[in-house]
């Protein structure tokens, strides 16, 4: 399974891991929803399978970027590393080489306090692109975010459909900001619901993706893709549908751990 893991979750719930591709409104242009890499320089996917773009990451300090955890190992990336060779990623049309893979101390697939974040170290500095700001305060709740991926494209009728390798980035509001960010697919034909103009949800392939949000000085890190909730009728086939959850870790839970590996404070957005 592509960057979409199993894990339990409060109670009997279930997280389904997402490798990022965008799931998005069934009445709106799927062209409405596609970018450029240039427009997010920071963001970068760390495998290609075939013609496949498999999981992303962030970069957060010039010589450090934030991703899922399970992304080392669902990719080449964790078995590169340990063999002592580098991993090559395109970042902002430049090759760029990772040569440490550092994950979070309580990472855990089959724990309920699992922890699902890695830092990748590149072997070389470099001032370009920008590193994106992190989000540290809590008030991500009710914020809107932007979700970046290559992974499955869908529509919220009938959820993931193929994978095209097109990026694309979707808006979500955050409806649960505890131990994780949550966002779900709003149907715009609900009435009660507020379904934003680009909304949407990861999809197959997105694991390890930001969510955004926007603030007057720039963009700022608030999560990391990491699953889906699976309820009662939930079936892979159809996952991303109207109704889906998605799942992120909460970057500023997370600060301290992030500083100590980086060994420096990161710039922050709030």
């Amino acid at each position: 399974m592509n960057s979409l893991r199993t894990l339990c979750i409060l109670l009997s719930l279930a997280l389904l891991p997402v490798s990022h591709g965008i799931i998005v409104r069934h009445d709106v242009a799927s062209g409405d929803y596609e970018v450029r890499a240039i427009d997010y320089p920071s963001v970068f996917f760390l495998e290609r399978q075939g013609s496949r773009k498999v999981c992303v990451a962030t970069v957060i300090h010039p010589q450090w970027a934030l991703t899922a955890a399970h992304c080392a190992e669902e990719t080449l990336l964790e078995d590169t590393v340990a063999a002592g060779r580098r991993f090559a990623v395109d970042v902002a049309n430049r090759s760029r080489e990772i040569d440490l893979v550092i994950k979070h101390p309580d990472y855990d697939q089959q724990s309920a306090s699992d922890i699902d974040l890695a830092l990748l170290r590149f072997r070389n500095p470099s001032p370009s692109p920008r590193p994106v700001p992190l989000q540290t305060s809590n008030t991500e709740l009710g914020e809107i975010v932007t979700l970046v991926g290559w992974g499955y494209f869908g529509i919220g009728t009938l959820g993931r459909q193929y994978d095209d390798g097109r990026m694309r980035r979707a808006n979500n509001r955050v409806t649960v900001a505890e131990r994780y960010l949550r966002f779900e697919f709003d149907d715009p034909r609900n009435r009660d619901t507020e379904s934003l103009s680009l909304e949407g949800v990861p999809g197959l392939g997105d694991s390890g993706g930001p969510a955004f949000i926007e603030r007057a000085s720039g963009l700022t890190l608030a999560g990391i893709a990491v699953g889906q909730i699976k309820g009662s009728d939930f079936s892979e086939e159809t996952q991303g549908k109207y109704g889906a959850i998605a799942i992120y870790e909460r970057v500023s839970r997370h600060i301290d751990w992030i500083e100590t590996v980086v060994g420096s404070k990161l710039p922050f957005g709030s």
